[in-house]
This record gives C-alpha cells, sequence and structure tokens, in this order.
C-alpha cells in the first residue's frame, strides 16, 4: 500500500509539473513591422520583460514590402499584429477590412492626429517621422555643389548624378515624399517636378534610412531620407548637414494594430496596450524624435524645435485612397533607376 502512495504521488507530481509547463509556455505572436532593424532587439526586449509569457517574433521589411505582403495574405493572415507600419497603410488594411477594432489603453492620451477617431477604433499612431535632405559638406564641396535649400533646387543641373532618394513602392519615406510633392504642387506640377528630379537622380533605393547612410559614408553627397536620420548621423560624428526644404516636408505616423482573425486575441490586445503606453513612447523616442502621447519627446540634437511648422498638412486618406495609382505611375516612370531587389 505504501508503495501504490508513493507510484500515485511520483504520478501525480509529474501531471502537475506537464501542466505547471504547458501554462508557463509563451503565447506567440507573429509581428509584421517596418521599424528601423537596429530598433528591433530592444523594442522585442522591452515588451517581453513587461510581458514574459508572450514572446515576439518579427517579420521585418520595408514599408511597401510588408503592405504588399499583408495584402496578398488578405486570405489567409500569417500576420497577428502589425507594430511599426506607416499610417497610411493601415488605412489601406482597414478599407480592405483586414483589422480588428481595438481602442487599447491609454488611448485618450495620444494626440487626435495619432489615432483612429472613429467609432471602430482599428489602430494607433506611435510615432512619427518627416522628410529631410542628409548633405555631406565633404562630398559636397569636392564636387562644387552649393548647399541645397529647397526641393526645386535639387533639379538644378548641378545635381546631376549626386542625389539619391528612396524607392516609394519599397519605401515609407520614398511615399510620403512622393505624395507630399503631390500635394504641395498639384498633381500635374508633382509629377512635371519628380520627372526633372529623376534626371538628377542616381539611384533609388529600398530602404528610407539608406540615402542618408550612404551620405554620411560619402558615397554620396545628398540624401533624399528622413530628418531624424540625418540628426542621428550628424550626432555620431558625420560630416552631415540637415537640411529641411523650404517649401515644406512630408511626413507619416508608425503605427499599429491587431491583424483580423488572429487567435491570439488576449496576447495581441497586451501588445497593443504595451505600443501606446508611456514607457513605449520613451523608447520610440530614442529612434524618433516625435511621439503619439504630447510632452514625452525630448529634445533630439541637430533636430528642429518646429518640427510641427515645417510639415505640411498630410491628406493621409487622401495619400492611402490614391496609393495604388501613384506607386503605379512612379514605377513606370522612374523604377529603371531603382537597386536590384
Amino acid at each position: 500500500m505504501a508503495m501504490m502512495k508513493i507510484m500515485k504521488k511520483c504520478v501525480l507530481g509529474a501531471a502537475l509539473m506537464a501542466l505547471s509547463g504547458l501554462g508557463m509556455a509563451a503565447t506567440e505572436l507573429t509581428v509584421y513591422t517596418a521599424f528601423e532593424a537596429e530598433d528591433l532587439k530592444r523594442y522585442k526586449a522591452e515588451f517581453e520583460n513587461k510581458n514574459p509569457d508572450i514572446k515576439v517574433n518579427w517579420v521585418r521589411d520595408s514599408t511597401g514590402i510588408v503592405t504588399a505582403k499583408l495584402l496578398a495574405e488578405k486570405e489567409n493572415p500569417q500576420a497577428d499584429v502589425v507594430w511599426g507600419l506607416a499610417g497610411t497603410s493601415l488605412l489601406i488594411l482597414k478599407d480592405e477590412q483586414m483589422l480588428e477594432t481595438y481602442k487599447p489603453v491609454g488611448f485618450e492620451k495620444l494626440s487626435p492626429k495619432f489615432r483612429d477617431n472613429s467609432a471602430k477604433t482599428q489602430w494607433v499612431g506611435l510615432d512619427a517621422w518627416m522628410a529631410g535632405l542628409c548633405v555631406n559638406t565633404v562630398e559636397a564641396q569636392k564636387a562644387g555643389l552649393p548647399m541645397p535649400s529647397s526641393w526645386e533646387d535639387l533639379t538644378k543641373p548641378i545635381y546631376k548624378g549626386h542625389v539619391i532618394m528612396p524607392n516609394p513602392n519599397s519605401s515609407g519615406t520614398g511615399f510620403l515624399d512622393v505624395s507630399s510633392w503631390l500635394q504641395m504642387f498639384g498633381e500635374d506640377k508633382g509629377w512635371e517636378y519628380m520627372d526633372a528630379l529623376h534626371e538628377n537622380i542616381s539611384r533609388y533605393t529600398h530602404s528610407g534610412s539608406k540615402p542618408c547612410k550612404l551620405a554620411a559614408a560619402g558615397e554620396t553627397p545628398i540624401g533624399i531620407s528622413f530628418a531624424f536620420r540625418g540628426a542621428k548621423e550628424k550626432t555620431k560624428g558625420a560630416p552631415v548637414e540637415v537640411v529641411f526644404p523650404s517649401e515644406g516636408l512630408g511626413w507619416d505616423v508608425e503605427a499599429a494594430a491587431i491583424v483580423k482573425g488572429t487567435d491570439k486575441l488576449d496576447a495581441a490586445k497586451k501588445l497593443m496596450d504595451f505600443a501606446v503606453s508611456e514607457d513605449a513612447m520613451r523608447m520610440y523616442n530614442v529612434g524618433y524624435a516625435i511621439v503619439a502621447i504630447p510632452g514625452i519627446a525630448k529634445p533630439v540634437e541637430h533636430f528642429p524645435e518646429n518640427a510641427d511648422e515645417l510639415i505640411i498638412d498630410n491628406d493621409f486618406g487622401w495619400a492611402a485612397k490614391n496609393r495604388k495609382d501613384i506607386l503605379s505611375t512612379w514605377a513606370s516612370r522612374y523604377d529603371g533607376k531603382s537597386d536590384p531587389k
């Protein structure tokens, strides 16, 4: 009898341990993102530290590629959450009825510009990035190039072959540039502007930050990129000046949403709650100068304090609605100078 009791206790103990092990298994979320690659490890660690029962598995690429992947998977979604994708892309996904309705904890703290204020909240903004030029002063001087001060300057013959910009089909930064030019100049004149600019472009990259990185490395005098990357490269010691063209700057919101149909909804909601928390905003501020909760962001060296005055009144709805046609037209005109994919 004593032996039977011992055996029962052993069996019961093993069963309890197995159940405990099952309980401890982390829920794995497949998270699609266009966050800068250098930030992924830090963001994952911050979230998992606060949510040890959830594991983030990143699927990362440039904005255009992630957006196309999500649309292609519409009938068979592979992602649970989108964390770090252009707001214009999430507007498209919402129109396609691909997002869950969820208003995360802390939603009311977000600036109205950084949230879906409709009756059915399906996305939230995290931070924002705006356009800018990275000019390598050493390389510009070698080539005898004057410092540009406007978008129009970049069409002057003296800059021929000295400018690199992102492909808008791949890069969110490239798309905000193109959509902002069409809004600032008007559609006809916007395409005329890009025709002239194309004459001076040496290549189109598939990354929004790469033109600035190439400028910082001395591989091109001028990179059309986003302003914060220029400020970051300058802080690291690169001979770069960050230029804010006088006509105004395109910008976009980096956002998050839950993919409709996920079977890990509770974990996905926890990620969304974290994504708009004050701790997350401080985390974003390391890589972005503008965050969604007012008063959180600290001043960034070499970044303008009057950023709100430099950005255009961007019509995100128009940009999202016309995105497909804009990208198709752009590709038919200019894709010949794009880097290989």
